[in-house]
C-alpha cells in the first residue's frame, strides 16, 4: 500500500494529492523562479499519481516569453508549478512547500545559479549548476 501526500495553496482553494516523487529535486535560482516564489529560490518536484482534489478549474497559468507555464491560485496567489513549454497539466512539477505534511524529498542540486539574488548563499554541501543540470 502506497502513501499518499497531501498539498494545497495557502488558502485552501486548490488541494491536490500525489503518490509519489521523482529521484531529482533542486533549488532554482533563475530570475522567473525568485520572482514567482518571492524568495531567493524556487523549489519543486516531479510528482507521480497526481490527483486534483478540489479547485483544478481555479489553476491560472502565466506564459513566459520563453513558452515556460508557471501555476498559481489566482484567490491566494500562492505559487503551486512549473511546466516546460507546451507541457501538459499532468506533467506539472510542484512548489515542494504547497505540500502540507513531510514529503520524502531530498534536494539534490542548486540549479541556474548565475542568476541568485547577490545575497543568497549557496549551499555549499549541494552541487551547484550555473545554468541547468549538466547532463
Amino acid at each position: 500500500m502506497s502513501q499518499i501526500f497531501h498539498g494545497s495553496c495557502l488558502c485552501g482553494s486548490i488541494r491536490f494529492s500525489v503518490r509519489g516523487f521523482q529521484q531529482q529535486a533542486a533549488n532554482c535560482h533563475c530570475t522567473m523562479c525568485r520572482k514567482f516564489h518571492g524568495a531567493a529560490f524556487g523549489t519543486l518536484v516531479g510528482v507521480q499519481g497526481l490527483n486534483w482534489i478540489s479547485g483544478q478549474a481555479l489553476l491560472k497559468d502565466y506564459v513566459a516569453a520563453n513558452g515556460t507555464i508557471r501555476s498559481f491560485c489566482p484567490n491566494c496567489g500562492a505559487s503551486l508549478g512549473f511546466r516546460g513549454k507546451e507541457a501538459p497539466l499532468e506533467a506539472i512539477e510542484l512548489a515542494i512547500a504547497t505540500f502540507d505534511e513531510d514529503i520524502p524529498v531530498t534536494i539534490d542540486a542548486q540549479i541556474y545559479t548565475a542568476y541568485k539574488a547577490n545575497w543568497c548563499e549557496l549551499n555549499r554541501d549541494l552541487p551547484a549548476f550555473a545554468e541547468g543540470r549538466e547532463t
